[in-house]
């Protein structure tokens, strides 16, 4: 591949896996790329600008980055990371980059450092190991290359061969970017995904304002649990019709709950005028999930969970830099009894799709194998977020396959806001599952035309399938 990319990286040492693992990534590694959760920004695909330098693209906006940096001393605003107050935050590119570069070898090991490696070498050409010591040449090259037309966002869409991306959007968005794509005439399809966060979590910021404006927005009286209902089914047909076809859900935990009307109506009301504790606030997100898997029976869009993460986990942070500055901590989860008000509800559908996430490795093998193993309406998603790595997706493959097969999960999806390493995320997940699927071959457990159509299968149609694309 190149000088920083072996062609057998993540294939087994041993010959005979290596041979088999060689063949199946040579039949699938060419293949589009379907991206159906992710969160980059649906600006650069309306706008076609020039990406900024190097530092602003690469580095600034990439918790796995910054996060790592900040934990051997590092400060964020030294990496251009502003400060609420808005105190003086380093706007020098190259002074960013070079600061990175020198700590380039902190990141030793990590799937950080085989994506960068990717992306450095795949998407512009570098040949050399980043160091300080060529720190200033490697941002010159690519900031010479950002200039040109070809290194624009639908360009480098394109060269990817991406087939289809979903952005995710806030329920008050009013998804203008989107309809500046559509309109521009350029064919790439990107697409949205319905994120309701910031109108069902009522510990949100701003919660009930963001109620009020969801109200203006549907001409529905969201004071009242029915009107309430009614406005996310309005703003999730609204965004079906820029092409979305999930929800995302990030809950803390999985809990879901099945209250009887006038118990919702009740709890609702303590909700939306701030009278609930910390239970009945924790009731309604659950109870919400349910609602949620039922409106999904009705206009189709799969609900995807992502629960387990303690956002946010420093306060000084929070109220220093805001939201998703790298102190997101994976918590353990429950999910055998956390799910079951809503599988009670709605997980025996056949029509329904619900694809389960998680941070905590543990429930892989001991709850969501055996639960996608048996209820129609659920699947797994891949690796996720601290798991996005080869250990992880290995893991995933050794711990879930036996109990839930390959058919009860989604493919994979790189969950990013790094446009370009998207497709060095997606050919290490396809590396990754040949190296299994090797294995299997070797050890006589598939067959070698089994495994090539799983190869395909696992790199290209689940995710189509699973999302509806």
């Amino acid at each position: 591949m190149s000088a920083l990319i072996d062609r057998d990286v993540l294939f087994a040492s041993d010959p005979r896996q290596r041979s088999i693992a060689r063949g199946l990534y040579g039949s699938i590694a060419t293949l589009p790329i379907v991206s159906p959760h992710g969160h980059t920004d649906r600006r650069w695909y309306a706008l076609n600008e020039p990406f900024p330098d190097p530092a602003q693209l690469l580095i600034v906006p990439d918790h796995y980055i910054f996060r790592m940096l900040f934990s051997q001393g590092v400060d964020l605003q030294r990496l251009g990371v502003p400060p609420m107050d808005g105190s003086r935050t380093e706007a020098d590119g190259r002074a960013i980059w070079r600061l990175f570069a020198e700590n380039y070898r902190l990141f030793r090991g990590t799937p950080t450092r085989l994506w960068m490696d990717y992306v450095l070498s795949t998407v512009f050409g570098i040949e050399e190991l980043l160091d300080g010591s060529n720190a200033d040449s490697v941002y010159d090259q690519i900031a010479d290359q950002l200039a040109k037309p070809e290194f624009r966002p639908r360009a480098l869409f394109e060269r990817f061969n991406i087939e289809v991306i979903a952005t995710t959007e806030g329920a008050l968005d009013d998804l203008s970017w989107h309809r500046k794509i559509r309109e521009s005439g350029w064919g790439g399809r990107v697409v949205t995904a319905y994120r309701p966060d910031a109108v069902v979590d009522p510990d949100f910021e701003g919660f009930s304002d963001n109620l009020d404006r969801l109200g203006d927005m549907t001409g529905e009286d969201t004071g009242a649990w029915s009107g309430y209902l009614a406005a996310h089914r309005k703003r999730r047909e609204y965004f079906k019709t820029f092409g979305a076809t999930s929800s995302d859900h990030g809950h803390r935990t999985a809990t879901t709950a099945n209250l009887g009307s006038g118990e919702a109506e009740a709890l609702f009301q303590r909700v939306r005028t701030g009278k609930a504790d910390a239970a009945e606030r924790e009731t309604f997100r659950g109870q919400m999930l349910t609602e949620m898997g039922r409106m999904s029976l009705d206009d189709g869009l799969v609900l995807q969970i992502h629960p387990g993460s303690w956002r946010n986990h420093s306060p000084g942070m929070m109220a220093r830099f805001g939201r998703d500055k790298g102190f997101d901590i994976p918590t353990r989860t429950d999910y055998v009894a956390a799910l079951k008000p809503l599988l009670d509800a709605v997980g025996l559908e056949k029509n329904l799709s619900v694809i389960l996430f998680t941070l905590d490795e543990s429930s892989y093998s001991r709850e969501l194998a055996p639960l996608a193993g048996v209820y129609p309406a659920l699947k797994l998603g891949p690796a996720w977020w601290f798991h996005d790595s080869p250990e992880g997706m290995r893991r995933f493959r050794e711990l879930t396959t036996e109990t839930a097969g390959f058919y009860n999960t989604v493919g994979f999806n790189d969950d990013t806001r790094a446009f370009p390493s998207i497709p060095a995320r997606h050919d290490i997940a396809r590396r990754v599952d040949c190296a299994f699927l090797a294995r299997l071959v070797a050890e006589h457990r598939l067959t070698e035309t089994e495994a090539f159509e799983l190869a395909r299968e696992l790199a290209y149609t689940l995710a189509k399938e699973a999302y509806r694309l």
